[in-house]
């Protein structure tokens, strides 16, 4: 699956793409907010991971960054569609950030997720990472109250806190529409 939006391109992971992923993810400041990239990140890591996307059940796009000179990989977005509420995560590489391609890219995986005929999709982030939460509000995901010990496997596996959100698509859809007041919908889905 592909996706254009106003200045990325997600495309699909390709066994080729190691090198680029292992760049931006071999930092510990990204890795330690990652609930399934083990540290430290090896190069094997980054083959595996680049090897098995096009196996796997889980939508894994690259979030590249299209210019004069190429498309760099800068990030890596994905879902789970075969689960019944699919989870969304994503990282994007020290020196993107800062730069709205994370909401712009979830904005796009959202997008995906409405063509699949997926609607409604959940989400996380530790409290240490109030910048995901910032995105995932932007994007209209709504905290449902939980916070939940999640194991990091970035952090040695420990379990951190974190703050559980949600989206309903179908009335993600209907407020663009103009059919729904925000103001009358609940807090906590």
């Amino acid at each position: 699956m592909f996706m254009r939006t106003e200045r990325l391109f997600l495309r699909p992971i390709f066994p080729e793409d190691w090198r680029e992923l292992y760049r931006g993810i071999n930092d510990a400041g990204v890795v330690r907010m990652l609930a399934r990239a083990p540290w430290p990140y090896r190069e094997q890591d980054a083959m595996a991971f680049c090897s098995s996307a096009q196996e796997s059940l889980e939508l894994r796009l690259a979030i590249t960054l299209p210019g004069l000179d190429g498309a760099p990989l800068i990030g890596v977005i994905g879902m789970d569609p075969s689960e019944d509420v699919p989870e969304v995560g994503y990282w994007i590489a020290r020196g993107h950030r800062g730069k709205g391609y994370a909401s712009e890219a979830l904005d796009g995986l959202l997008q995906i997720a409405r063509v699949l005929g997926i609607r409604r999709v959940q989400a996380g982030h530790y409290l240490d990472n109030p910048a995901s939460g910032a995105v995932l509000r932007k994007l209209g995901f709504r905290e449902t109250g939980e916070v939940r010990a999640t194991h990091a496997l970035g952090r040695g596996g420990q379990l951190v806190l974190a703050r559980r959100y949600s989206l309903d698509l179908d009335e993600m859809e209907d407020m663009a529409e103009g059919q729904v007041d925000p103001s009358t919908t609940s807090k906590a889905a």
